[in-house]
């Protein structure tokens, strides 16, 4: 493989879910999977078209009770194009596929650089006929309505004729996740096919509850004039049949054109004329590679990366799926971040906390994206402040799970495919969320030094969140502390104490009387951390635009007493000199981690393991992934150390090794980013074992180290989180203060690197790390000088000027 490419050779269906989730296409609008033209879904493929933010909901009937859930749309499949052999008697051979018969050098090319899929493959029909094939695909990042397949065919010691059917279908389901099968999954109604002369075909339907208008055109083009043509339109497909004359060694093109629009699409009086007359306006494909070239050239630029080997190719992969679901496009709509991408229905498209792993890589490269994806949170501020209310709070509950409107979307049962059970779900009490949003809206106007964003939108939101944390804290007249109780940390694993259980009907632990654990750490010091920086951003907003708030109710000067207050007296557990994951932990059974790893091998998922054997895993001390050390991940060592100090706690170096050793053998790692957090951790702790850990974070996506996760989608946390490692983790890099804080680490796998970012009024400032020089330039603008701090020493690098200095106690490269 090159270095800008990712390649698969031969057919193997037992991976082609995986490929296609990896080789998929899109711009920041709608995204399609990597799947074979001429296939349709089934077990071995899965064609999926999402567009951003485009939900529906509907109503399943699950283990007896009647279950609501919202999902990312497959929309209809724009990528069929099927063909066949033509007799010298004019009848028809059947379809080439893979079913009908031999594929020989079968070699699938992801060019990262430009943004295509280009696949190429023999057929050789049963007859000994022979059709190359070569198809090379782009979903248009300089037009994000636009899509284009252009096939070129072969034919290997024969002349004949070929017939080519190009087509859309509309008969199409949520069908890329096999867990969800019980679940409804038709998400289209009202599906009716069209056509156009002289070769434009088209599809108009809408989703079936939210009824967002979907219209999709399609216009296909042959090299030179075909035998016959012919548009049909018929139920829920509409497709552009022709013959086409094809000579030994000689090849013959067809490009189809796709364009896409929905109701939610501004600028547009309707979505199907708007996808009839943008595609009718499409040039050549041609055309469109160069200008979807373009603009890629332009996004590498604003995000160049420098890691040499095998680990800079992963993350340039990494990064090009970034950029593929939250491209510079996302900043002119209202979606969130997709845990799983665009490029699957895994956990239903739904928006979780993983924009805390995004967002701080976007806001030095694309801070309008973060922008963006800040105001879908502040546009469901009013539903967050209504579940508050529901819970008997103040303030803004933001939900575990969001889509269309914000409300909570998290499951209230889940399915264990170990044991085929449907099971209570707690997952929505992880509080939580809101500090990471508020974390992102602080970091964002941190590193853009958007103040007005901070004093208007950010204010909203982070001043509604501490809101909520100051009525979740209930004093504890004992110890004189704050707790705030029944929530679910970032592990997952504990949703209540096993003293709270009581058999189901079968006799099994299972359902709860009161679901959550107490004073979960990352929960308490991250809520401390909200409230210290609400104060002091309440203190700090002009006096008009505090004014404002009061009169509004967005700010009670009258509350600030008691949140000062709270954000020095919360809990932080602890249990024979480590930090506890959550009071009482230190208290659970141990597992006998040797006998799962034996008996089972992978235990990533030792919930799902242990409740199939008919145990919980509320009984142990376990973490499904990193959860007291994601402190680690989000705060620098001092910032934390002040946060334990001013809720009255000491800190040490040693008692963070103490409690990183403890839950790194206590930490299942069943998410992907599990990883990326441990392995952030350990660097900056400068531990040897750290490697291994980002060695895994970088492989989670591409070896599918979940055991059959990625072909469900990408995990979009993971990949982001890989590549901020680089750019804030091995760097120590933060921004406040006006200026970029640098305290770079060693980490002899990956000592060599170097990255550009956008700072304030400066784009494409360069950060590079070779051994023990750091080395930082300003690219020539009339901007003012940056101000870069370092442990040892603080300098200033002018428009124009690169500085390099020496790292101390570092090898020399």
């Amino acid at each position: 493989m090159g270095e800008w490419t990712w390649e698969y050779e031969g057919y193997d269906p037992a991976t082609e879910r995986l490929r296609e989730t990896l080789h998929t296409l899109g711009n920041g609008y709608f995204a399609t999977r990597g799947a074979a033209p001429e296939c349709r879904g089934g077990l071995v493929h899965c064609p999926g078209t999402y567009v951003a933010g485009c939900y529906d909901r509907l109503v399943s009937s699950v283990a007896g009770r009647q279950v609501e859930n919202e999902d990312l749309v497959n929309l209809p499949n724009w990528l069929l194009l099927r063909f066949r052999p033509v007799s010298p008697d004019g009848s028809p051979g059947p379809w080439f596929t893979a079913d009908t018969c031999e594929v020989t050098d079968h070699r699938q090319v992801l060019d990262l650089r430009r943004g295509t899929l280009t696949r190429t493959l023999r057929y050789r029909a049963a007859d000994g006929r022979v059709l190359r094939v070569e198809q090379c695909r782009l979903v248009h990042m300089g037009d994000p309505h636009i899509g284009a397949l252009r096939t070129v065919f072969v034919a290997e010691g024969w002349d004949g004729r070929i017939e080519v059917e190009s087509g859309l279908d509309g008969n199409v389901a949520n069908a890329n996740v096999h867990r969800y099968r019980a679940l409804g999954r038709r998400h289209l109604a009202g599906v009716h096919a069209g056509t156009a002369e002289p070769d434009t075909v088209w599809l108009r339907c809408r989703t079936r509850t939210s009824e967002t208008g979907i219209g999709m055109a399609q216009r296909t083009d042959a090299t030179g004039p075909p035998v016959s043509a012919s548009l049909t339109a018929a139920g829920h497909l509409a497709v552009h049949r022709f013959e086409l004359a094809v000579s030994d060694g000689q090849p013959a093109t067809v490009v189809k054109t796709v364009a896409l629009h929905t109701s939610r699409d501004r600028a547009i009086s309707e979505p199907l004329a708007a996808a009839v007359e943008r595609v009718a306006r499409a040039p050549d494909f041609a055309t469109l590679l160069r200008t979807h070239a373009v603009a890629w050239e332009q996004l590498w630029r604003r995000a160049e990366l420098e890691v040499p080997g095998e680990a800079g190719r992963v993350l340039r992969l990494h990064l090009f799926h970034v950029l593929q679901t939250l491209s510079p496009h996302t900043a002119d709509l209202d979606v969130g971040v997709p845990a799983r991408g665009l490029h699957g229905e895994a956990y239903r498209g739904h928006v979780f906390w993983d924009e805390l792993f995004v967002l701080p890589y976007l806001d030095l490269h694309f801070p309008e994206v973060s922008r963006a994806l800040l105001n879908y949170r502040h546009r469901r501020l009013p539903q967050a402040r209504w579940a508050a209310r529901q819970e008997g709070r103040t303030g803004a509950m933001y939900p575990w799970q969001s889509g269309s409107d914000g409300r909570e979307e998290s499951q209230r049962l889940h399915l264990n495919p170990s044991s085929g059970r449907w099971l209570p779900d707690h997952s929505r009490l992880q509080r939580h969320v809101g500090s990471a949003i508020a974390y992102n809206v602080w970091q964002y106007c941190q590193a853009t030094g958007d103040t007005r964003y901070l004093y208007t939108k950010g204010a909203d939101m982070l001043l509604e969140i501490a809101r909520f944390w100051a009525s979740s804290a209930v004093l504890d007249p004992a110890s004189g502390r704050y707790r705030i109780r029944g929530v679910v940390g970032p592990d997952e694993y504990h949703d209540a104490y096993p003293d709270t259980g009581r058999p189901g009907t079968d006799g099994r632990p299972g359902m709860v009387t009161r679901p959550g654990i107490d004073d979960n750490a990352y929960t308490n010091v991250t809520a401390a951390w909200v409230l210290t920086r609400a104060l002091e951003l309440a203190r700090s907003l002009p006096v008009r635009r505090r004014q404002e708030l009061v009169e509004r109710g967005g700010l009670d000067i009258g509350e600030l007493p008691l949140w000062e207050e709270i954000s020095r007296r919360l809990t932080v557990p602890l249990h024979g000199d480590v930090i506890s994951q959550f009071d009482g932990y230190g208290e659970l059974a141990e597992l006998d981690w040797d006998r799962y790893r034996e008996r089972y091998g992978d235990i990533r998922r030792l919930d799902r393991i242990l409740e199939a054997e008919g145990d919980v895993v509320n009984r142990y001390q376990v973490s499904k992934q990193a959860d007291v050390l994601m402190l680690g991940y989000l705060f620098a060592p001092a910032e934390l150390a002040s946060l334990f100090e001013r809720l009255g706690y000491r800190l040490t170096d040693e008692l963070w090794r103490r409690t990183a050793d403890y839950y790194l053998r206590r930490t299942s790692h069943g998410s992907t980013l599990s990883e990326v957090v441990h392995g952030w951790v350990l660097a900056r702790a400068r531990r040897a074992d750290a490697w291994r850990y980002c060695r895994e974070a970088l492989e989670s996506d591409v070896a599918d180290l979940q055991g059959g996760t990625t072909p469900e989608g990408i995990h979009l946390g993971a990949m982001a989180g890989t590549l901020d490692l680089v750019q804030r983790g091995l760097t120590g890099l933060e921004t406040r203060e006006d200026a970029l804080w640098l305290d770079p680490v060693e980490l002899p796998e990956l000592s060599e690197f170097g990255f550009t970012l956008r700072y304030r009024g400066h784009w494409g400032i360069g950060v590079r790390v070779r051994g023990d020089q750091l080395t930082v330039g300003v690219p020539d603008s009339e901007e003012s000088a940056v101000r870069i701090v370092l442990p040892d020493r603080s300098l200033t690098v002018s428009p124009g000027e690169t500085t390099s200095v020496r790292l101390p106690g570092r090898r020399n490269g």
